[in-house]
Order: C-alpha cells, then sequence, then structure tokens
C-alpha cells in the first residue's frame, strides 16, 4: 500500500523520519510521499531523513517558530490559519500514486493534537483517498494536561479520518527507561508493525508473489468503517538458511507440515493476545485483517486459514481478512493482526476519566487565582490608585 505521509508535531515527525529510514533499510515501496508540519522550527531542523523542502513551519506570526507550549487550541488555530501551507507542500505529492493518507501525530502536547484534526478534515474535503490517522496517546505520568489535551484530541481526531489507529504509551514504555531511549524504542515498535502491514502486497517485476496476496483494498476494506483499530505483532526466529545450509536442501513439501501449520497458528494468536498498540477486548472487533511475512517456503497456507479462523472465533466477526506477505531474505516468520472497529478499550475510557478530572482541576486553579488576584489588589488598592 503506498501512501502519503504527514507527521504532525514533534512525535509524529519523529515518527514519520523513522518509517522513511526503514522503508530504505528493507528497500520497501511504502512510503511514496513524506511531510513534516510543526510550528517548532527546532523540532522540523532535528529531522534526518523527511526532504528540507518538506518541512513546513507554520503559525510564524503567532509563535514565532517556538512551538504552541502544549496548547493544542492554539495548535489547531495555527493549523487552521496556515492550511494553505500545508497545502502547498502536499500539491508537490503524487496523488494518482497514492492509495491512502496517513497522519501521525502524539496526541498530548499541542501542535499535533490540535492540527492533526484540522488537517484531516482538509484533506477529505480536497481529495478522495482515505485519510487515516495514527493518534499516540501519552503515558499517564507525563502529566494532566497531557492527558487532557489527548483526550480531547481523540475525540475531535478520530471523528474526521477515515479511521484512527491508536498508539498507546502507557503499554510500551519500560521502567526505568530514559525519555529519549523509550520513545526511539516506541517509534521502532510503530514503524515495524506498519512497515510489515502496509508493506504487504507491493511487489515489483521479478518478486516473489504470495498465494494469497494482501493488497492496498484488503486493508482499505479492513479500515472501511472508521472507528478505532489497535495492531499486534509476533516474531519466531529461524535456523540458518543462508545457501548451503541444512534448511535450503528442502523444499517447501519436504518441510514438516504439521510444525509449520503449528507455527503460523502459535504466532496468530501471541500477535493478538500479546501486547497490542492499544490494549482493548479482542471480542467485539468489527473487522481483522491477518498478515504472516517471511520466506516462502515458510509461509504455510493451512497455518493462514486455521489462524484467520481463529480469529472468527474470537472476534466474532465473518470479516476477516488475511494472506501471506514473501521476504526471501528474511530469516524469521512475522505475524501481524490489525483489529479495526474496536471498542472495549479500558485506556480510552480511563483516559477520559482523567482528562475530566483534570479539566476540574484546572478550572479550581483558575478560580483560586481570580481570587487571590482580586485579594492582592484590594490590598494594593488602599495604598495605591490606578492610573486609568
Amino acid at each position: 500500500m503506498k501512501l502519503a505521509m504527514i507527521g504532525f508535531g514533534q512525535a509524529g515527525g519523529k515518527v514519520v523520519d523513522r518509517f522513511i529510514e526503514f522503508d530504505r533499510q528493507t528497500r520497501g515501496k511504502t512510503v511514496r510521499a513524506a511531510i513534516a508540519v510543526n510550528t517548532a522550527k527546532a523540532d522540523l531542523h532535528g529531522l534526518e531523513h523527511v526532504p528540507p523542502e518538506n518541512r513546513v513551519l507554520i503559525g510564524q506570526t503567532r509563535v514565532k517558530g517556538h512551538g504552541v507550549g502544549a496548547d493544542n487550541e492554539l495548535g489547531a488555530e495555527v493549523a487552521q490559519e496556515d492550511i494553505e501551507e500545508v497545502q502547498a507542500a502536499l500539491d508537490g505529492v503524487p496523488v494518482h500514486e497514492v492509495d491512502a493518507f496517513l497522519i501521525v501525530a502524539g496526541l498530548g502536547g499541542g501542535t499535533g493534537s490540535g492540527g492533526a484534526p484540522v488537517l484531516a478534515k482538509h484533506l477529505k474535503r480536497i481529495y478522495s483517498e482515505p485519510v487515516y490517522g495514527l493518534g499516540i496517546v501519552p503515558s499517564s505520568q507525563e502529566g494532566g494536561i497531557y492527558t487532557l489535551n489527548a483526550a480531547r484530541s481523540f475525540q475531535t481526531f478520530v471523528r474526521e479520518v477515515d479511521n484512527l489507529i491508536v498508539f498507546d504509551n502507557d503499554a510500551w514504555r519500560s521502567t526505568g527507561e530514559s525519555v529519549e531511549g523509550g520513545y526511539a524504542t516506541i517509534n521502532d515498535e510503530i514503524v515495524r508493525r506498519l512497515g510489515l502491514l502496509f508493506g504487504a502486497g507491493e511487489i515489483e517485476t521479478g518478486d516473489v508473489v504470495a498465494e494469497s496476496v494482501v493488497d492496498s483494498s484488503e486493508i482499505i476494506n479492513t479500515l472501511a468503517g472508521g472507528g478505532v483499530s489497535t495492531i499486534g505483532y509476533a516474531v519466531d526466529p529461524l535456523g540458518d538458511q543462508k545457501k548451503g545450509g541444512l534448511l535450503s536442501r528442502f523444499s517447501k513439501e519436504d518441510l514438516d507440515e504439521v510444525d509449520e501449520t503449528n507455527r503460523i497458528t502459535s504466532l496468530v494468536r501471541k500477535a493478538t493476545l500479546g501486547r497490542l498498540t492499544l490494549p482493548c477486548e479482542v471480542q467485539g472487533a468489527e473487522r481483522a485483517l491477518l498478515v504472516v511475512a517471511g520466506p516462502p517456503n515458510r509461509l504455510n497456507r493451512k497455518g493462514i486459514e486455521r489462524g484467520r479462523k481463529w480469529l472468527e472465533e474470537q472476534t466474532g466477526s465473518m470479516e476477516i481478512r488475511g494472506g501471506d506477505y514473501p521476504l526471501p531474505k528474511e530469516n524469521a516468520v512475522a505475524c501481524v493482526v490489525l483489529l479495526s472497529g474496536v471498542t472495549n478499550v479500558p485506556r480510552i475510557k480511563e483516559l477520559q476519566q482523567v482528562a475530566i478530572e483534570a479539566l476540574e482541576n484546572i478550572e479550581d486553579i483558575r478560580s483560586q487565582s481570580e481570587a487571590n488576584l482580586e485579594d492582592l489588589l484590594s490590598d494594593s488598592d488602599e495604598e495605591l490608585s490606578p492610573l486609568f
């Protein structure tokens, strides 16, 4: 699936930057165009792979290139005011070669959480291609204002995109890990899953063709209907398969079919019931897509079919698509499961509740601040008269 990727804000820009690097390293064909949008000039300068001409600084008249300071209302305002500058960068995107747009944003800050929904609405008005979002939810340890931003942005973002894939930092930050190291690890996890999911089906002349191709229409149909999506991933390293090794002497038919079938069905379970990008109850997911990647002689068709059947039982949905993604040079079998239209998501409910409490706390602080100021001014009035 060919994507036009837009990283909005600091977190979004870094993910897109890492995705470009990953695509080049794996000789992928997913990123057709990439743009980074920010209100902070320093964040744009910190990118390494997004072309300089595709780095768009917005809000210069309002914030002078210094960011919006976690104010997502201001982030939305400057995005709306400078949407034509973003569009100017998009005019250089070969949309006729793109299957969909993907807007990536951290939902806790100000620029991404405020601007991403504005851009999504604009893109859906201009283009006929699907517009997806990847929203990164901040850790609960990052503070109330970031949680409040995330709750507000989530409600808006999910309404403006055709589907919102969510990545929850709370489920992925390791104890004792540095902030920089933690975010780098998280970005790698995001890119690995999305790279495998969207890379399936993008083949060229001479590539090994899958027995059951997962093309862009399969992904689009799985994400159709809107709502929230989460992604599971599992991988099983294989033994040495280099030329002349033991495994190279055997054809697909010679391998133990039972073992290969069990390997794939086990991976499907691990991907689905393990650590999802957004933890949720699998039961009730409206649609799902299964992609199994690896050496062609290890992509057992019976295992993939059994994995799909198992997903039908677990989700209660009949809309389970799937197929294989041959990667001849890989030395592992990997599985990606996309669950779309999930509804039983405790983290989102918690996010909303914490945001309500944070908003009430902010209102209390503002009221107390106004009262304190009145007290201060009333004391001053006894000695001084106002100038005007």
